[in-house]
């Protein structure tokens, strides 16, 4: 049977859970429990995913090797003392792994870095060791650069081959192969053209539907692959952060396991698709009607499924069959409290790995024999972890401002009264996601530190139906998302629990945004600040996203914002912290991973930057190799204690002051001084030696120029008329030339006045009118300063550049008509863009003479082309006319994919006046 989805998730979230080590024995007179080392909640575990081999033969598991979580394996019958190494990464962790379907190989995957570029890799568990390593042989079967491999199936039918899903061929598609265990060879099994993100196989492990976004971003519509073909089956209204998708094949191999939501139904359900008929038949929804279809779990053996679970305050499982229900009790009555969560099993289904987890305990891993009705304990991850001293984590229910009940966690420091504590509050990620009950070491960590948690399951977290999903649309930062997260502070507050004084916020990816959010928009609520890997500017975060996103981009389009609507950039721009930065009060940790694909560097850069320059305080950690988190140990352990020393100063809470020497070099060795950080949003190109640009203002001349204008995207063009003056002028004393472009048309007509150095054409001040929206900016050696003003609602624009830059427009392209118009000249410009207020580096190329048909003549031009290093859209091509006054002829830009690729002209239609 191939292994789901949700096994491979179990895998890896347990080989990040958190070690065991020694408790210090210091009790505080406060009532609070023994100081626990950190060691304890952030080391590696003892022993962590543990799995059957399909034929029950081997026993494999996690555990440090060479400084770094690897894999190990020993017979079923063997001690846990008898087991060997069948892997030895010594720079970073291997945390998700699984057996071949006949048991002869071990499948684990691996990135550089942090870098999510995984590869995958075989390895024999009986092969011998290899003198050198203390290690059987690895085959990579994806030895590619850049590349991303996704483990599509596991299929039963053909045990030495895997389907893997591969963007070698274009980054923002991957495309399905067949590769064999044995030898790597691989066999092109679908070539994706057709945005597919997810692929379901059948028993037979044949390539049999993919699942695909709709073009309004809010659906998944599944697809009937049919070799390299593919026809429409259905369209699920519900969307891929409801986990609205196909589950499996049933296995009669006609019909498919789907979760899905009718038109109008708020809670998911699970339900069978004929693939023959096209009938729908609805299995099983909530019993308790409280939350989404959670998840089955299905048997090896005969294909069947055995259970159902939802995923309420608690996990809540349901058993299909007289067997199931004998093999729970039997191991409820073994294991005792805790919630019991079923893992691999063997192809015959009589051997299963059973781990059990709560509150206070990270975990036990059983090895239950249906058989004999034995349950095994295997190993306790981490069993030196004072499960005593750890607190309870209790589901709590709040009100928001708006009368909506918010779901949430809180953990409060064991041995002592909930009054006047020190609290955190901790927004889960995604922000399509949900927290969960059970064994969490971050927040165990804080409540032995003395601070209360609260974990909020703000509106936009998944798993409560549609509706509340939904009502988190566009809501970040000043939003109702936000405000959940503000509420939960107050109800804190009132219930008499918090300090009001000493309330923090911490959270990691959008919890780190969260925690901008909070400090930027509500700076009276919060006391300090964590932020891990969070966005600060929304527009440089969905510019800068993995290719391999791009196929579910619509659906942040509609549940975040679309920059390609002015509108949406608007908002999105006054729900950045970066721009806001100016009302933060609070002390504020940022800590990034320098290759995180998704939330990059420069993310943390830009805050960094703005609270320096404003004088806030600002901490900043920035592992080199790391990525979205910091998953390796030592990294790991020295974030945590720098997090520890900060929250204690800051919220009065307790911490650990000892610092083993390796964590002590590790942790100064990821401390940025803040004055060395500068925000460089792009490198030159590789192998681009392009010197700065110099313009020579004095080739400009004083006159007038009309040119025609039009925006074309698909079937519809915006046509406009624009006049642009120049003339001699002066800005704060300075010599300048003074741009006026004065445009009419559709949308109705507007002013754009820029001031220019008259020497260097760098700008100074530029004031845009269109309509009731009115835009300030002041150009500064290395900031750009102003506001937009639309209608009363008023956002400030505070950039640091970090240089010069320049802005699209009359004067820019006037600028480019004053350089050595020769064949082959090269220049670098930085230039600025006031969506995103993003610095982007840009290559200028001369490329030759042409003829051109410009306002009904033909002229000879200079082709001018300007193009982002980075590779990003935004190409843009100038014809210059070649001979003297070199009037710009026309202009021609490109635009983002997302708005269809359209293209925006600019064509002189009468000569200088």
């Amino acid at each position: 049977m191939t292994r789901s989805i949700l096994d491979m998730t179990r895998i890896a979230i347990t080989a990040l859970v958190l070690a065991a080590g020694p408790a210090a024995a210091q009790t505080p007179s406060t009532g609070l429990p023994p100081l626990i080392d950190r060691e304890i909640f952030f080391g590696d575990p003892e022993y962590a995913g543990a799995q059957i081999s399909p034929d029950g033969r081997h026993v494999s598991f996690l555990r440090t090797n060479r400084g770094q979580l690897n894999i190990w394996v020993k017979g079923r019958e063997e001690p846990l003392s008898a087991a060997r190494p069948l892997t030895a990464d010594s720079t970073r962790p291997v945390t998700g792994y699984f057996w071949s379907q006949d048991g002869k190989y071990v499948l684990y995957v691996q990135d550089r870095g942090g870098d999510e570029n995984f590869h995958v890799y075989a390895v024999d568990p009986t092969a011998a060791a290899e003198a050198a390593t203390g290690i059987p042989p690895a085959r990579d079967l994806t030895p590619y650069g850049k590349v991303q491999a996704q483990i599509v199936a596991v299929p039963e039918a053909t045990p030495g081959h895997v389907l893997v899903a591969l963007n070698d061929r274009d980054p923002a598609k991957h495309d399905v192969h067949r590769i064999a265990l044995a030898t790597g060879e691989r066999e092109l099994v679908f070539t994706n053209d057709e945005n597919i993100a997810g692929f379901t196989e059948d028993r037979d492990g044949r390539l049999r539907l993919g699942t695909r976004v709709t073009a309004d971003g809010m659906g998944s519509e599944v697809l009937a692959i049919e070799g390299q073909s593919v026809r429409p089956l259905f369209t699920l209204t519900c969307d891929i952060f409801r986990s609205c998708a196909p589950l499996r094949f049933h296995r009669d191999g006609r019909r498919v396991y789907v979760v899905t939501a009718a038109p109008g139904e708020d809670l998911t359900h699970l339900a069978l698709y004929d693939l023959q008929s096209g009938a729908w038949e609805k299995v099983e929804s909530d019993p308790e009607g409280q939350v989404d279809f959670g998840g089955i779990d299905v048997s090896d053996a005969t294909d069947e499924v055995v259970l159902t679970y939802y995923v309420g305050d608690r996990l809540r499982i349901y058993p299909k069959s007289a067997q199931v229900e004998k093999d729970l009790a039997t191991i409820r009555a073994a294991v005792g409290d805790g919630e019991i969560r079923p893992g691999a099993s063997t192809n015959d289904d009589r051997l299963r790995i059973i781990n059990v987890v709560s509150d206070v305990d990270p975990g036990a891993t059983y090895l239950y024999d249906r058989a004999s009705g034995r349950v095994e304990l295997l190993f306790r991850s981490r069993p030196n972890l004072p499960s005593e001293h750890l607190a309870r984590m209790e589901p709590v229910r709040y009100a928001a401002r708006d009368g909506l009940e918010i779901p949430a966690y809180l953990t409060v420091p064991k041995g002592v009264e909930p009054r006047d504590l020190p609290v955190l509050v901790m927004p889960h990620g995604g922000p399509w996601g949900r927290d969960v009950w059970g064994y969490n070491g971050l927040a165990q960590f804080l409540a032995n530190r003395g601070y209360a948690v609260l974990m909020p399951n703000f509106r936009g977290s998944t798993g409560y139906g549609g509706r509340f999903l939904d009502l988190g649309n566009e809501q970040w930062g000043t939003g109702t998302m936000q405000h959940d997260i503000s509420d939960g502070v107050a109800w804190l507050v009132e219930r008499g629990i918090a300090d009001p004084e000493r309330v923090g916020i911490l959270g990691g990816s959008y919890g780190g945004y969260a925690t901008l959010a909070g400090l930027a928009f509500t700076p009276e609520l919060y006391a300090a600040g964590v932020d891990i890997v969070g966005p600060s500017n929304l527009a440089t975060l969905l510019s800068s996203i993995p290719p391999y996103w791009a196929v579910i981009r619509k659906t942040f389009d509609v549940r975040l914002g679309n920059l390609d609507d002015p509108e949406d950039a608007a908002r999105m721009r006054a729900q950045s912290p970066l721009f806001s930065v100016e009302r933060i009060r609070a002390p504020l940790l940022v800590i990034q991973g320098a290759n995180d694909p998704r939330v990059t560097k420069a993310e943390a850069d830009q805050i960094v930057v703005a609270m320096r320059e404003r004088e806030l305080p600002v901490e900043y950690l920035n592992a080199p190799d790391e990525g979205h988190g910091y998953a390796e140990r030592v990294n790991r352990i020295a974030m945590f204690a720098a997090i520890e020393k900060f929250l204690a100063a800051h919220l009065g809470g307790r911490y650990q002051e000892s610092l083993p020497d390796e964590v002590a070099q590790r942790l100064a060795a990821i401390t940025v001084d803040v004055d060395t950080v500068r925000y460089e949003p792009a490198a030159a190109a590789a192998g681009d030696d392009a010197a700065p640009v110099r313009f020579a203002g004095d080739a400009v001349r004083a006159g007038s120029h009309t040119y025609a204008q039009s925006v074309q995207m698909g079937e519809r063009a915006l046509e406009a008329t624009a006049t642009v003056s120049v003339t001699e002028a002066a800005w704060e004393g300075k010599p300048a030339w003074l741009f006026v472009e004065t445009t009419q048309g559709a949308m109705g007509s507007g002013t754009d006045s820029v001031y220019v150095d008259r020497a260097t054409l760098a700008p100074l001040r530029r004031v845009v009118h269109q309509g009731t929206a009115v835009i300030e900016l002041t150009f500064g050696a290395d900031s750009v300063t102003g506001q937009i003003q639309a209608g009363p609602q008023q956002m400030p624009i505070r950039a640091a550049t970090g240089g010069p830059v320049y802005m699209e427009g009359s004067a820019l392209r006037a600028a480019l008509a004053t350089l050595p118009l020769e064949a082959g000249h090269t220049a670098s410009i930085r230039t600025f863009d006031l969506m995103s207020a993003a610095v982007r580096e840009q290559v200028i190329r001369v490329i030759g003479t042409e003829r051109v048909t410009v306002g009904g003549a033909e002229r000879e031009a200079v082709r001018v082309e300007m193009k982002p290093v980075d590779g990003a859209a935004g190409a843009a091509g100038f014809w210059i006319e070649a001979g003297e006054p070199h009037r710009l002829l026309k202009a021609e830009a490109t635009l983002p994919a997302q708005a269809g690729g359209g293209k925006v002209r600019v064509e002189l239609t009468a000569p200088e006046s």
